[in-house]
Protein backbone atom coordinates (compact mmCIF):
# COMPACT_ATOMS: atom_id res chain seq x y z
CA UNK A 1 0.00 0.00 0.00
CA UNK A 2 1.46 3.36 -1.01
CA UNK A 3 1.84 6.30 1.35
CA UNK A 4 -0.80 8.20 -0.55
CA UNK A 5 -3.31 5.39 -0.31
CA UNK A 6 -2.50 4.91 3.38
CA UNK A 7 -3.25 8.57 4.08
CA UNK A 8 -6.46 8.29 2.11
CA UNK A 9 -7.42 5.23 4.17
CA UNK A 10 -7.30 7.30 7.32
CA UNK A 11 -9.33 10.18 5.96
CA UNK A 12 -12.10 8.68 3.85
CA UNK A 13 -15.72 8.37 4.85
CA UNK A 14 -15.87 4.60 5.30
CA UNK A 15 -17.36 3.43 8.59
CA UNK A 16 -15.38 0.17 8.65
CA UNK A 17 -11.98 -1.11 7.60
CA UNK A 18 -12.02 -3.72 4.85
CA UNK A 19 -10.80 -7.11 6.04
CA UNK A 20 -8.14 -7.57 3.36
CA UNK A 21 -6.89 -4.04 3.88
CA UNK A 22 -6.39 -4.88 7.55
CA UNK A 23 -4.85 -8.24 6.55
CA UNK A 24 -2.18 -6.45 4.52
CA UNK A 25 -1.40 -4.12 7.40
CA UNK A 26 -1.06 -6.94 9.96
CA UNK A 27 1.24 -8.82 7.57
CA UNK A 28 3.33 -5.68 7.09
CA UNK A 29 3.48 -5.17 10.86
CA UNK A 30 4.68 -8.75 11.33
CA UNK A 31 7.52 -8.07 8.88
CA UNK A 32 8.66 -4.68 10.24
CA UNK A 33 7.87 -5.06 13.96
CA UNK A 34 11.39 -4.53 15.28
CA UNK A 35 12.29 -2.82 18.53
CA UNK A 36 10.60 -5.10 21.03
CA UNK A 37 7.16 -4.33 22.52
CA UNK A 38 7.91 -0.62 22.94
CA UNK A 39 8.91 -0.25 19.30
CA UNK A 40 6.01 -2.40 18.07
CA UNK A 41 3.43 -0.48 20.12
CA UNK A 42 4.95 2.73 18.81
CA UNK A 43 4.52 1.51 15.22
CA UNK A 44 0.89 0.56 15.85
CA UNK A 45 0.15 3.91 17.47
CA UNK A 46 1.72 5.83 14.60
CA UNK A 47 0.00 3.77 11.90
CA UNK A 48 -3.43 3.06 13.43
CA UNK A 49 -4.02 6.19 15.54
CA UNK A 50 -2.08 8.95 13.82
CA UNK A 51 -1.98 8.01 10.12
CA UNK A 52 -4.81 5.67 9.19
CA UNK A 53 -7.25 6.80 11.94
CA UNK A 54 -8.69 3.32 12.31
CA UNK A 55 -8.96 3.74 16.09
CA UNK A 56 -8.89 6.71 18.45
CA UNK A 57 -6.16 7.36 20.99
CA UNK A 58 -8.49 6.69 23.94
CA UNK A 59 -9.66 3.35 22.54
CA UNK A 60 -6.08 2.39 21.70
CA UNK A 61 -4.80 3.22 25.20
CA UNK A 62 -7.73 1.46 26.86
CA UNK A 63 -6.87 -1.74 24.98
CA UNK A 64 -3.16 -1.26 25.74
CA UNK A 65 -3.88 -0.88 29.46
CA UNK A 66 -5.57 -4.29 29.49
CA UNK A 67 -2.80 -5.97 27.52
CA UNK A 68 -0.17 -4.55 29.88
CA UNK A 69 -1.81 -6.36 32.80
CA UNK A 70 -1.73 -9.76 31.11
CA UNK A 71 1.13 -12.24 31.11
CA UNK A 72 2.63 -12.74 27.68
CA UNK A 73 3.64 -10.46 24.78
CA UNK A 74 1.60 -7.28 25.17
CA UNK A 75 2.25 -5.95 21.65
CA UNK A 76 1.00 -9.16 20.04
CA UNK A 77 -2.01 -9.14 22.36
CA UNK A 78 -2.73 -5.51 21.44
CA UNK A 79 -2.69 -6.38 17.73
CA UNK A 80 -5.04 -9.30 18.45
CA UNK A 81 -7.36 -7.00 20.42
CA UNK A 82 -7.60 -4.35 17.68
CA UNK A 83 -8.02 -7.00 14.98
CA UNK A 84 -10.82 -8.60 17.02
CA UNK A 85 -12.50 -5.24 17.61
CA UNK A 86 -12.53 -4.50 13.87
CA UNK A 87 -13.28 -7.94 12.38
CA UNK A 88 -14.56 -10.28 15.08
CA UNK A 89 -12.77 -13.46 16.16
CA UNK A 90 -11.26 -14.15 12.73
CA UNK A 91 -9.81 -10.63 12.70
CA UNK A 92 -8.18 -11.15 16.08
CA UNK A 93 -6.72 -14.52 15.11
CA UNK A 94 -5.36 -13.15 11.81
CA UNK A 95 -3.82 -10.07 13.45
CA UNK A 96 -2.20 -12.06 16.25
CA UNK A 97 -0.99 -14.86 13.97
CA UNK A 98 0.51 -12.55 11.33
CA UNK A 99 2.28 -10.68 14.12
CA UNK A 100 4.14 -13.91 14.93
CA UNK A 101 4.39 -15.88 11.67
CA UNK A 102 7.15 -13.93 9.81
CA UNK A 103 9.46 -13.95 12.82
CA UNK A 104 8.77 -17.64 13.45
CA UNK A 105 9.75 -18.63 9.90
CA UNK A 106 12.83 -16.43 9.93
CA UNK A 107 13.91 -17.62 13.37
CA UNK A 108 13.57 -21.27 12.34
CA UNK A 109 15.89 -20.54 9.40
CA UNK A 110 18.41 -18.69 11.58
CA UNK A 111 18.25 -21.42 14.23
CA UNK A 112 19.06 -24.04 11.61
CA UNK A 113 21.99 -22.01 10.28
CA UNK A 114 23.23 -21.52 13.83
CA UNK A 115 23.03 -25.13 14.99
CA UNK A 116 24.13 -26.71 11.69
CA UNK A 117 26.97 -24.40 10.73
CA UNK A 118 28.11 -22.96 14.07
CA UNK A 119 29.33 -19.38 14.09
CA UNK A 120 27.53 -17.01 11.73
CA UNK A 121 29.70 -13.92 11.15
CA UNK A 122 27.06 -12.31 8.97
CA UNK A 123 24.49 -12.44 11.77
CA UNK A 124 27.06 -11.14 14.26
CA UNK A 125 27.70 -8.12 12.06
CA UNK A 126 24.01 -7.43 11.55
CA UNK A 127 23.41 -7.75 15.28
CA UNK A 128 26.16 -5.27 16.02
CA UNK A 129 24.29 -2.59 14.10
CA UNK A 130 20.77 -3.57 15.11
CA UNK A 131 21.30 -3.47 18.88
CA UNK A 132 22.13 0.26 19.15
CA UNK A 133 19.30 1.05 16.72
CA UNK A 134 16.88 -0.89 18.93
CA UNK A 135 18.12 1.14 21.91
CA UNK A 136 17.28 4.37 20.07
CA UNK A 137 13.84 3.03 19.11
CA UNK A 138 13.02 2.11 22.70
CA UNK A 139 14.13 5.53 23.96
CA UNK A 140 11.90 7.18 21.36
CA UNK A 141 9.00 4.95 22.46
CA UNK A 142 9.51 6.01 26.10
CA UNK A 143 9.04 9.61 25.00
CA UNK A 144 6.06 8.91 22.74
CA UNK A 145 4.12 6.77 25.21
CA UNK A 146 5.16 8.85 28.21
CA UNK A 147 4.07 12.12 26.60
CA UNK A 148 0.56 10.71 26.28
CA UNK A 149 0.30 8.69 29.49
CA UNK A 150 1.97 11.11 31.94
CA UNK A 151 -0.62 13.89 31.84
CA UNK A 152 -0.20 15.18 35.40
CA UNK A 153 2.12 15.13 38.41
CA UNK A 154 0.45 12.02 39.84
CA UNK A 155 1.18 9.99 36.71
CA UNK A 156 4.78 11.25 36.69
CA UNK A 157 5.11 10.15 40.32
CA UNK A 158 3.78 6.67 39.56
CA UNK A 159 6.16 6.33 36.60
CA UNK A 160 9.14 7.51 38.66
CA UNK A 161 8.27 5.17 41.52
CA UNK A 162 8.00 2.17 39.20
CA UNK A 163 11.38 3.00 37.65
CA UNK A 164 13.09 3.31 41.03
CA UNK A 165 11.44 0.12 42.30
CA UNK A 166 12.69 -1.83 39.29
CA UNK A 167 16.08 -0.18 38.77
CA UNK A 168 17.20 0.29 42.36
CA UNK A 169 15.28 -2.38 44.29
CA UNK A 170 14.86 -4.99 41.52
CA UNK A 171 11.24 -5.35 42.58
CA UNK A 172 9.22 -8.09 40.83
CA UNK A 173 7.21 -6.77 37.91
CA UNK A 174 3.89 -8.22 39.20
CA UNK A 175 4.43 -6.33 42.46
CA UNK A 176 4.94 -3.07 40.55
CA UNK A 177 1.76 -3.66 38.53
CA UNK A 178 -0.22 -4.57 41.65
CA UNK A 179 1.03 -1.46 43.44
CA UNK A 180 0.12 0.79 40.51
CA UNK A 181 -3.34 -0.80 40.28
CA UNK A 182 -3.90 -0.23 44.01
CA UNK A 183 -2.81 3.40 43.68
CA UNK A 184 -5.20 3.84 40.76
CA UNK A 185 -8.08 2.16 42.57
CA UNK A 186 -7.71 4.33 45.66
CA UNK A 187 -6.81 7.45 43.71
CA UNK A 188 -9.82 7.06 41.43
CA UNK A 189 -12.02 7.58 44.48
CA UNK A 190 -9.92 10.18 46.30
CA UNK A 191 -8.76 12.30 43.33
CA UNK A 192 -10.67 11.12 40.24
CA UNK A 193 -9.44 14.01 38.08
CA UNK A 194 -5.87 12.77 38.39
CA UNK A 195 -6.74 9.27 37.15
CA UNK A 196 -9.32 9.97 34.45
CA UNK A 197 -8.10 8.84 31.05
CA UNK A 198 -7.96 11.95 28.89
CA UNK A 199 -10.29 14.51 30.47
CA UNK A 200 -9.56 18.18 29.91
CA UNK A 201 -6.03 17.44 28.82
CA UNK A 202 -7.05 14.97 26.15
CA UNK A 203 -6.40 16.43 22.70
CA UNK A 204 -6.59 13.33 20.56
CA UNK A 205 -9.57 14.50 18.54
CA UNK A 206 -7.95 17.86 17.82
CA UNK A 207 -4.57 16.33 17.05
CA UNK A 208 -5.55 13.50 14.74
CA UNK A 209 -9.17 14.02 13.69
CA UNK A 210 -12.08 11.56 13.90
CA UNK A 211 -11.34 7.83 13.76
CA UNK A 212 -13.32 4.96 12.27
CA UNK A 213 -13.49 3.49 15.79
CA UNK A 214 -13.77 6.75 17.70
CA UNK A 215 -14.15 7.64 21.37
CA UNK A 216 -17.94 7.51 21.17
CA UNK A 217 -18.36 4.78 18.56
CA UNK A 218 -20.77 2.19 20.04
CA UNK A 219 -19.35 -1.18 21.02
CA UNK A 220 -19.99 -3.55 18.08
CA UNK A 221 -22.39 -6.42 18.69
CA UNK A 222 -19.68 -9.09 18.66
CA UNK A 223 -17.80 -7.21 21.42
CA UNK A 224 -20.73 -7.17 23.85
CA UNK A 225 -20.23 -9.36 26.89
CA UNK A 226 -22.28 -12.58 26.94
CA UNK A 227 -21.80 -15.50 29.29
CA UNK A 228 -22.56 -17.99 26.51
CA UNK A 229 -19.77 -16.57 24.38
CA UNK A 230 -17.29 -16.59 27.28
CA UNK A 231 -18.04 -20.26 28.03
CA UNK A 232 -17.67 -21.14 24.34
CA UNK A 233 -14.29 -19.36 24.06
CA UNK A 234 -12.91 -20.96 27.22
CA UNK A 235 -14.11 -24.44 26.19
CA UNK A 236 -12.66 -24.04 22.68
CA UNK A 237 -9.35 -22.88 24.11
CA UNK A 238 -9.26 -25.82 26.47
CA UNK A 239 -9.74 -28.24 23.59
CA UNK A 240 -7.08 -26.49 21.49
CA UNK A 241 -4.66 -27.07 24.35
CA UNK A 242 -5.82 -30.57 25.32
CA UNK A 243 -5.90 -32.21 21.88
CA UNK A 244 -2.27 -31.52 20.83
CA UNK A 245 -1.09 -32.32 24.36
CA UNK A 246 -2.94 -35.64 24.22
CA UNK A 247 -1.28 -36.42 20.88
CA UNK A 248 2.17 -35.67 22.30
CA UNK A 249 1.55 -37.85 25.36
CA UNK A 250 0.23 -40.69 23.17
CA UNK A 251 3.25 -40.53 20.84
CA UNK A 252 6.15 -40.14 23.28
CA UNK A 253 4.71 -40.28 26.83
CA UNK A 254 4.57 -37.64 29.52
CA UNK A 255 8.34 -37.50 29.99
CA UNK A 256 9.02 -37.03 26.27
CA UNK A 257 10.90 -33.94 25.13
CA UNK A 258 8.05 -32.44 23.09
CA UNK A 259 5.49 -33.19 25.80
CA UNK A 260 7.62 -31.53 28.46
CA UNK A 261 8.19 -28.54 26.15
CA UNK A 262 4.44 -28.17 25.73
CA UNK A 263 3.81 -28.31 29.46
CA UNK A 264 6.74 -26.08 30.44
CA UNK A 265 5.89 -23.32 27.95
CA UNK A 266 2.22 -23.44 28.93
CA UNK A 267 3.32 -22.60 32.47
CA UNK A 268 5.62 -19.88 31.12
CA UNK A 269 2.68 -18.31 29.25
CA UNK A 270 0.57 -18.10 32.42
CA UNK A 271 3.16 -17.43 35.11
CA UNK A 272 5.43 -14.78 33.63
CA UNK A 273 4.61 -11.08 33.75
CA UNK A 274 6.80 -8.21 32.66
CA UNK A 275 7.41 -8.93 28.99
CA UNK A 276 10.03 -10.96 27.19
CA UNK A 277 12.88 -10.50 29.65
CA UNK A 278 10.77 -11.75 32.56
CA UNK A 279 9.85 -14.79 30.45
CA UNK A 280 13.49 -15.37 29.49
CA UNK A 281 14.55 -15.36 33.13
CA UNK A 282 12.01 -18.10 33.87
CA UNK A 283 12.90 -20.06 30.73
CA UNK A 284 16.61 -19.81 31.46
CA UNK A 285 16.05 -21.60 34.76
CA UNK A 286 14.06 -24.42 33.15
CA UNK A 287 15.46 -24.83 29.64
CA UNK A 288 19.10 -24.46 30.73
CA UNK A 289 19.20 -25.55 34.34
CA UNK A 290 16.47 -28.18 34.61
CA UNK A 291 15.86 -29.75 31.18
CA UNK A 292 19.19 -28.92 29.50
CA UNK A 293 17.55 -28.25 26.15
CA UNK A 294 20.12 -25.51 25.48
CA UNK A 295 23.42 -24.45 27.00
CA UNK A 296 23.94 -21.02 28.63
CA UNK A 297 25.92 -19.89 25.57
CA UNK A 298 23.19 -21.04 23.21
CA UNK A 299 20.60 -19.16 25.30
CA UNK A 300 22.55 -15.91 24.94
CA UNK A 301 23.09 -16.49 21.21
CA UNK A 302 19.40 -17.23 20.81
CA UNK A 303 18.52 -13.88 22.36
CA UNK A 304 20.83 -12.21 19.87
CA UNK A 305 19.19 -14.02 16.96
CA UNK A 306 15.76 -13.14 18.34
CA UNK A 307 16.66 -9.46 18.23
CA UNK A 308 17.47 -9.71 14.52
CA UNK A 309 13.92 -10.76 13.68
CA UNK A 310 10.69 -8.75 13.71
CA UNK A 311 7.78 -9.73 15.94
CA UNK A 312 7.78 -10.28 19.71
CA UNK A 313 11.15 -10.91 21.36
CA UNK A 314 9.53 -13.85 23.11
CA UNK A 315 9.94 -15.65 19.77
CA UNK A 316 13.42 -16.54 21.04
CA UNK A 317 11.57 -19.40 22.74
CA UNK A 318 11.14 -20.93 19.28
CA UNK A 319 14.95 -20.99 19.07
CA UNK A 320 15.07 -22.85 22.38
CA UNK A 321 12.57 -25.36 21.03
CA UNK A 322 14.40 -25.82 17.71
CA UNK A 323 17.81 -26.37 19.32
CA UNK A 324 16.36 -28.68 21.98
CA UNK A 325 14.52 -30.80 19.40
CA UNK A 326 17.47 -30.83 17.00
CA UNK A 327 20.09 -31.78 19.59
CA UNK A 328 17.88 -34.39 21.25
CA UNK A 329 17.12 -35.87 17.78
CA UNK A 330 13.52 -36.48 18.84
CA UNK A 331 12.66 -38.29 15.57
CA UNK A 332 15.96 -40.12 15.18
CA UNK A 333 19.48 -39.22 13.95
CA UNK A 334 18.43 -38.70 10.34
CA UNK A 335 15.52 -36.35 11.06
CA UNK A 336 17.13 -33.69 13.23
CA UNK A 337 15.96 -30.75 11.09
CA UNK A 338 12.35 -32.00 11.20
CA UNK A 339 12.62 -32.52 14.95
CA UNK A 340 13.84 -28.95 15.38
CA UNK A 341 11.01 -27.50 13.28
CA UNK A 342 8.32 -29.51 15.08
CA UNK A 343 9.74 -28.56 18.48
CA UNK A 344 9.74 -24.87 17.49
CA UNK A 345 6.10 -25.16 16.38
CA UNK A 346 5.13 -26.94 19.62
CA UNK A 347 6.78 -24.24 21.73
CA UNK A 348 5.13 -21.46 19.71
CA UNK A 349 1.67 -23.04 19.93
CA UNK A 350 1.69 -23.54 23.70
CA UNK A 351 3.31 -20.14 24.33
CA UNK A 352 0.84 -18.06 22.31
CA UNK A 353 -2.45 -19.95 22.70
CA UNK A 354 -3.18 -18.36 26.13
CA UNK A 355 -2.55 -14.88 24.66
CA UNK A 356 -5.35 -15.35 22.13
CA UNK A 357 -7.68 -16.67 24.83
CA UNK A 358 -6.99 -13.72 27.14
CA UNK A 359 -8.07 -11.30 24.40
CA UNK A 360 -11.02 -13.18 22.91
CA UNK A 361 -12.43 -14.05 26.34
CA UNK A 362 -11.64 -10.81 28.16
CA UNK A 363 -12.12 -8.29 25.35
CA UNK A 364 -15.90 -7.91 25.77
CA UNK A 365 -15.50 -7.26 29.50
CA UNK A 366 -12.84 -4.63 28.81
CA UNK A 367 -15.06 -2.92 26.22
CA UNK A 368 -18.00 -2.88 28.62
CA UNK A 369 -15.92 -1.06 31.26
CA UNK A 370 -14.69 1.67 28.92
CA UNK A 371 -15.35 5.03 30.51
CA UNK A 372 -16.01 3.61 34.00
CA UNK A 373 -13.47 5.29 36.27
CA UNK A 374 -13.54 2.45 38.81
CA UNK A 375 -12.01 0.20 36.15
CA UNK A 376 -10.03 2.69 34.08
CA UNK A 377 -8.28 4.45 36.98
CA UNK A 378 -6.18 1.38 37.94
CA UNK A 379 -5.34 0.79 34.27
CA UNK A 380 -4.35 4.43 33.80
CA UNK A 381 -1.96 4.13 36.75
CA UNK A 382 -0.61 0.87 35.33
CA UNK A 383 0.15 2.56 32.01
CA UNK A 384 2.08 5.27 33.87
CA UNK A 385 4.02 2.59 35.76
CA UNK A 386 4.86 0.82 32.51
CA UNK A 387 6.52 4.01 31.24
CA UNK A 388 9.01 3.65 34.08
CA UNK A 389 9.46 -0.01 33.25
CA UNK A 390 10.21 0.77 29.59
CA UNK A 391 12.70 3.44 30.67
CA UNK A 392 14.46 0.78 32.73
CA UNK A 393 14.52 -1.43 29.63
CA UNK A 394 16.08 1.40 27.61
CA UNK A 395 18.83 1.76 30.21
CA UNK A 396 19.30 -2.02 30.21
CA UNK A 397 19.80 -1.96 26.44
CA UNK A 398 22.11 1.07 26.65
CA UNK A 399 24.25 -0.57 29.31
CA UNK A 400 24.76 -3.82 27.41
CA UNK A 401 25.21 -2.15 24.01
CA UNK A 402 27.59 0.64 25.00
CA UNK A 403 29.50 -1.30 27.69
CA UNK A 404 29.35 -4.91 26.39
CA UNK A 405 31.97 -6.07 28.93
CA UNK A 406 30.39 -4.13 31.79
CA UNK A 407 31.21 -0.67 33.12
CA UNK A 408 34.73 -1.85 33.92
CA UNK A 409 35.30 -2.58 30.23
CA UNK A 410 35.76 -0.22 27.31
CA UNK A 411 33.07 2.13 26.03
CA UNK A 412 31.89 1.01 22.56
CA UNK A 413 31.96 4.34 20.75
CA UNK A 414 31.06 2.74 17.39
CA UNK A 415 27.77 1.48 18.86
CA UNK A 416 27.19 4.88 20.47
CA UNK A 417 27.55 6.60 17.09
CA UNK A 418 25.14 4.13 15.47
CA UNK A 419 22.59 4.72 18.26
CA UNK A 420 22.97 8.49 17.94
CA UNK A 421 22.58 8.33 14.15
CA UNK A 422 19.48 6.10 14.50
CA UNK A 423 17.94 8.54 16.99
CA UNK A 424 18.56 11.50 14.67
CA UNK A 425 17.06 9.68 11.69
CA UNK A 426 14.02 8.67 13.76
CA UNK A 427 13.34 12.01 15.43
CA UNK A 428 14.71 14.62 13.03
CA UNK A 429 14.02 13.01 9.66
CA UNK A 430 10.95 10.97 10.72
CA UNK A 431 12.10 7.83 8.90
CA UNK A 432 10.42 4.48 9.48
CA UNK A 433 11.62 1.81 11.88
CA UNK A 434 12.39 -0.70 9.13
CA UNK A 435 14.61 1.82 7.34
CA UNK A 436 16.49 2.59 10.53
CA UNK A 437 16.94 -1.10 11.35
CA UNK A 438 18.10 -1.97 7.82
CA UNK A 439 20.54 0.95 7.63
CA UNK A 440 21.95 0.27 11.08
CA UNK A 441 22.37 -3.43 10.31
CA UNK A 442 24.34 -2.58 7.16
CA UNK A 443 26.55 -0.15 9.07
CA UNK A 444 27.13 -2.77 11.77
CA UNK A 445 28.14 -5.34 9.16
CA UNK A 446 30.65 -2.89 7.64
CA UNK A 447 32.08 -1.92 11.03
CA UNK A 448 32.50 -5.54 12.15
CA UNK A 449 34.25 -6.43 8.87
CA UNK A 450 36.75 -3.59 9.41
CA UNK A 451 37.48 -4.30 13.10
Amino acid sequence: MSVASEKKAGSDSRSTVRFWEAFRFWLKLGCIGFGGPAGQISIMFRELVERRRWISEKRFLHALNYCMVLPGPEAQQLATYIGWLMHRTIGGIVAGALFVLPSLLLLILLSWLYIAFGDVPLVAGLLYGIKPAVTAIVVQAVYQIGSRALKNSMMWTVAAASFVALFAANAPFPLIIAGAALIGYVGGSVAPGKFALGGKQDRAAKSFGPALIDDHTPVPSHALFRWSRLIWIVASGGLLWLLPMAVLVAVEGWSGTLTQMGWFFTKAAFLTFGGAYAVLAYVNQGAVGQYHWVTPTQMIDGLGLGETTPGPLIMVLAFVGFVGGYVRAVFGPGEQWLAGVVAALVVTWFTFLPSFLFILAGGPLVESTRGELQFTAPLTAITAAVVGVILNLALFFGHHVLWPQGFAGRFDWQSALIALAAAVVLVRFKRGVIEVIAGSALIGLIVKSLL
